[in-house]
């Protein structure tokens, strides 16, 4: 028996992966530090759960509207609205099971086979993945670390063809935490309306930003770039919240109908209680996410110091997001002590869970081989002994 074809043109997730594997060595008894997964190592504010249990008691067991209930999106409506000053209706926005079905959905209504869809890189893996499996062919435009990996607009400029339907990226970005600049992002638009392609901004890390840095929503710049754009946003990272699922996608009417109709053949609503969740953390308080911002911060500083601290390592200072994204290219070709040369990133990752105990994700798994992603969306302790361990582990590759 054969599976689909499709399957054959796409690859498993390599965070979910590298969390998988340090889940089993725990599970061995032995001690493991993980940077693997992109998650809060917080708990879902006190109100938001209660939020959920009210709901619940209240009935929210049954379907909503495929495209969420009128209360959350005009909710989101005014989330967004406010936070990019933009007049936002309700029929401009979707409630998905988290912000990867958004950009699923999003991606399957614009990408016909054959399309070409611009993606920067370095970026989060599932970006080729959803392209190749709407039929669309990703077209990667890499960032160089002395420019914050964010790539220059020529080399932008040249990617586009006429297949091109859409340019897709993530400010802060997912792996490098580094954030899209105003220049940069303003001839992305430029582009998309004299091409007419798509801009699609995933905007899930988006309130996570640290010192002078500035987010800037390509949609706000004219009536005719917002035609253009697709903005998708969410709950997980933000309200640590990432097991609700629940993502939003705000574009063009017509195309929120499109992705309604994909998503109520696929998975109908996202859950109900969930959506009484996420309402509750965007109209209520605050406080509790900015602290967790704060410590983000704190543990940032931290991770990036000690990481610039190993001999042959360098790193790039993260602006947002919760990740580190270091060059441990020097590391390659050398030998372990038990005589095995470790030949790219992803060996490397397997010697420092072996030999550390440390599990982060290689960075060939978002375009940029010789580089690994560590997440800080973790305890302080865990920081400061996992690098320290990391540290320990690399000088005895000779």
């Amino acid at each position: 028996m054969k599976l689909a074809r499709r399957l054959s043109l796409i690859e498993p997730s390599p965070t979910l992966a590298v969390s998988a594997k340090a889940a089993a060595l725990r599970a061995k008894g032995l001690d493991v530090i993980s940077f693997g997964a992109g998650e809060p190592d917080f708990d879902t504010p006190s109100h938001i759960k209660d939020a959920a249990k009210r709901a619940l008691d209240a009935g929210a067991t049954k379907y909503t509207l495929v495209e969420g209930t009128p209360a959350l999106r005009a909710a989101v409506a005014k989330w967004l609205g406010k936070a990019h000053g933009m007049v936002i209706e309700p029929g401009e926005i979707i409630v998905s099971a988290g912000a990867k079905q958004s950009l699923f959905n999003a991606m399957h209504a614009i990408v016909d086979e054959g399309d070409e869809v611009i993606i920067p890189t370095p970026a989060w893996g599932s970006y080729n993945e959803i392209v190749k499996m709407a039929g669309g062919r990703p077209v990667t435009v890499a960032g160089a670390p002395e420019n914050s990996f964010v790539p220059r607009i020529e080399d932008i400029e040249k990617a586009i063809s006429p297949r091109t339907k859409a340019i897709l990226f993530s400010s802060p970005c997912n792996p490098t935490g580094s954030m899209m600049d105003e220049k940069t992002v303003r001839a992305i638009a430029a582009m998309a309306v004299k091409h007419d392609f798509w801009i699609i901004t995933d905007d899930i890390y988006r309130t996570l930003i640290y010192g002078d840095a500035r987010f800037f929503q390509p949609a706000t710049i004219s009536p005719e770039v917002r035609a253009h754009t697709v903005i998708v946003d969410g709950v997980s990272k933000s309200f640590a919240m990432t097991g609700w699922r629940i993502g939003f996608a705000c574009a063009p009417k017509f195309l929120v109908e499109a992705m309604g109709t994909l998503q109520g053949q696929s998975t109908t609503n996202a859950a109900a209680v969930c959506q009484a969740a996420a309402l509750a953390a965007i109209e209520g308080p605050t406080d509790e996410l900015e602290s967790m911002r704060v410590e983000f911060d704190r543990r940032r500083k931290v991770m990036i110091k000690a990481l610039r601290a190993i001999p042959g390592a360098t790193c790039v200072e993260p602006q947002g997001a919760f990740y580190a994204f270091p060059d441990f290219s020097a590391f390659l070709g050398r030998k372990t002590p038990e005589g095995k040369t470790i030949a790219n990133d992803a060996q490397l990752c397997e010697y420092l869970i072996e030999a550390a105990r440390v599990a982060v994700v290689p960075g060939s798994a978002f375009g940029a081989p010789g580089y690994v992603r560590l997440s800080y969306a973790t305890s302080m302790k865990n920081v400061e002994e996992g690098v320290s361990r990391i540290a320990a582990a690399l000088p005895r590759l000779t």
